[in-house]
């Protein structure tokens, strides 16, 4: 039961972009297109999931050495190579998807929900089990609110709003209705 209510913890009751508010940077630049965010979502899936594990680990070697000072800077070196690797994969792989995502990929080095869900499964003392399950649900729960934001900005565009409104100002709307909403599962 414990794990169940990390992983959905992690999704819903305290969502990354909605409820700690982390991560809105790539939230509203990949949110235009359904396929950009997907992808933008899967790759930050990886990078957080693996992430959060080698960093866990690593600092059971930095409390080892009682060097946990280094944390940040550990932790922030882990997160760019990974990023540079889920770059280069996807520049062989998906060519396509590598230029749709544009600089907002290697803008995941310096997503802080990336380095904050390393640094928070850390602080909450997890186990490498549950902190696998806790960085999944909130992969997933960054991948949500990206595809969420991402099919109503597309709906919107055939929309016709007022041009004040139109663009960003819009999808803060949005984002603020939706974090409002997602709100509502925390107890």
């Amino acid at each position: 039961m414990g794990l169940v209510m990390i992983f959905f913890g992690a999704v819903f009751f305290n969502n990354f972009v909605f409820n700690r508010f982390l991560g809105i940077c790539p939230f509203l630049g990949v949110s235009k297109r359904l396929d950009t965010s997907v992808g933008m979502g899967l790759a930050v899936a990886f990078v957080m999931t693996l992430a959060s594990t080698l960093t866990w680990l690593l600092q059971k070697l930095l409390d080892l050495w009682h060097i946990g000072y280094m944390q940040t800077i550990v932790f922030i070196l882990v997160i760019a190579a990974l990023v540079q690797f889920v770059e280069l994969f996807l520049q062989n792989v998906s060519p396509t998807l590598h230029k749709a995502l544009g600089v907002y990929l290697p803008l995941i080095t310096t997503n802080c929900a990336i380095l904050g869900i390393a640094i928070l499964n850390i602080n909450l003392g997890y186990n490498l089990l549950e902190v696998v399950i806790h960085s999944l649900g909130a992969s997933l729960g960054f991948t949500l609110a990206l595809v969420m934001l991402a099919g109503i900005r597309e709906k919107l565009e055939l929309s016709d709003v007022p041009k004040a409104f139109a663009g960003v100002p819009l999808a803060l709307i949005t984002a603020g209705i939706l974090a409002m909403a997602f709100s509502g599962f925390v107890l």
